[in-house]
């Protein structure tokens, strides 16, 4: 099974976020998910993206890659939006990642590090008609990176809504929310299963 890390949206550590991370866990795998705002939840939207922007984004990141001191380097890192940032600093520069999962968000591979790591997969998901994830470019750095290597899915599912996944949210899809996580959970058995070859 495999290890994961699960970093939260804008609206903070919300129900849906450990209802995703139980998913995760009721699969057999092991998952960690990190309180990146110290207990703050925001229903809604603007106000958490202005305390997000008064924390600062490196901040965030920061705040992430400190979450993960004691936990193996063998993890698979997974972030809805604004977690995608720790999540992909971490796949691409903490030695032994196995993975990344990157929900509603993608930025350019080169954010990082000069290219994205050989040997570790990603997968992004998002929304085609979504004005956050389409039209900010995120969608364009996703698309770039399935480009520059062979280790990168990229999954488009029809509809706007930014945040799909997460049940407390207006933007819940649930048929959309169902497909990403049997994606998800078939990603993390394959790398659960190259995890255990290369320990065993």
């Amino acid at each position: 099974m495999a290890e994961v890390v699960v970093f939260h949206s804008v609206h903070g550590l919300t129900p849906g976020v450990h209802g995703f991370a139980g998913a995760l866990r009721d699969a057999g795998h092991t998952v960690h998910a990190p309180d990146l705002f110290e207990g703050r939840v925001f229903p809604d939207l603007g106000d958490g993206v202005a305390h997000a922007q008064d924390v600062g984004f490196d901040t965030v990141v920061e705040r992430g890659r400190r979450a993960v001191d004691d936990l193996p380097a063998d993890c698979v890192y997974a972030g809805f939006s604004l977690g995608v940032l720790p999540a992909q600093a971490l796949a691409q520069t903490r030695p032994g990642a196995r993975g990344a999962l990157l929900y509603s968000g993608c930025v350019p591979a080169t954010a990082f590090a000069d290219r994205w790591p050989g040997g570790v997969p990603v997968q992004v998901h998002g929304m085609v008609d979504d004005e956050i994830f389409a039209r900010e470019g995120d969608l364009d750095a996703a698309r770039a990176l399935v480009a520059c290597t062979d280790e990168a899915e990229l999954f488009l599912y029809q509809g706007r809504g930014h945040l799909f996944a997460d049940p407390g949210l207006p933007t819940y899809d649930a048929s959309a929310a169902a497909l990403l996580t049997a994606r998800t959970l078939r990603f993390l058995d394959r790398v659960g299963r190259e995890r255990a070859l290369s320990s065993g």
